[in-house]
């Protein structure tokens, strides 16, 4: 009879174990990334939502996101595409040399190094008019990347909201970004003047609104210089030539239909 407690039996039992525990460990993981991965969509979801202001309209998030159409776009030409939405992964998309364009230092004022070909965008209709569009946004703050949601108008130059679903600022800081009485400020706020140009942008201090130019500025987040410049030059980046300008010029156009 093997005795029990030989070297060879304690081995044996210890990788028993060791394998039993690594399958466990391996279980949970992989329910635990697909729970993630799915909390991370409902996330974006909620983020996009809130941005657009819908919730109080449709009842819920997901009433209003179900009058959202997702579209993936061609940047530069400012056309919907005929690709499927569904499998678009900002990540993949930027480390596929075939789809992003690297930015010059000239260009990549929003400090982002390169930019993705073609971007899922969102349509909201109601009664079958274009009510609010809404642009994922992406720019350097002060620790790293802001990702976020900008949600525009029919009209195409009223800001409707303003909101970020990942960085990395310091809280109670440039972290004020997330603060509801600063979001609450872009609502309203004007983007291009009456030639096209780019106007909209954090300033530094508070905004008076006895000026011709507060329906183009936002106050700017006290002690977080570095991350109000960043989101006004991730703004002036997205909503310009390089960015989403001429997707916006094509449905003023009326060249794009739902």
């Amino acid at each position: 009879m093997q005795n029990k407690d030989s070297i060879k039996n304690t081995i044996f039992i210890g990788i028993g174990l060791c394998l039993v525990c690594a399958a466990i460990i391996s279980i949970i993981a992989v329910g635990l990334k697909e729970k993630q991965k799915n909390n991370a969509i409902l996330d974006q979801q909620k983020k996009i939502v809130a941005a657009a202001d819908l919730e109080s309209f449709y009842g819920s998030v997901n009433n209003a996101f179900t009058s959202i159409e997702e579209k993936i776009i061609d940047i530069e030409a400012g056309l919907i595409t005929n690709q499927s939405s569904e499998k678009y992964d900002l990540s993949k998309e930027l480390r596929d040399p075939n789809r992003f364009i690297e930015l010059s230092s000239a260009e990549d004022i929003a400090t982002i190094k390169k930019r993705e070909k073609f971007s899922k965008v969102f349509l909201e209709y109601r009664e079958s008019q274009l009510n609010t569009v809404i642009l994922p946004v992406r720019g350097y703050g002060l620790w790293g990347i802001l990702y976020g949601y900008l949600a525009i108008s029919n009209d195409l130059n009223t800001i409707v909201g303003l909101e970020f679903y990942d960085h990395k600022e310091t809280p109670g800081l440039g972290a004020e970004v997330d603060n509801p009485k600063w979001k609450a400020l872009w609502r309203g706020k004007r983007i291009y003047d009456e030639n096209g140009k780019i106007l909209i942008k954090v300033i530094k201090g508070k905004v008076d609104n006895s000026m011709d130019m507060s329906s183009y500025e936002v106050d700017g987040l006290s002690g977080a210089t570095l991350t109000s410049k960043g989101v006004s030059n991730l703004l002036a980046y997205w909503l310009g030539e390089n960015g989403f300008k001429p997707f916006l010029d094509n449905l003023k156009k009326e060249k794009i239909n739902g």
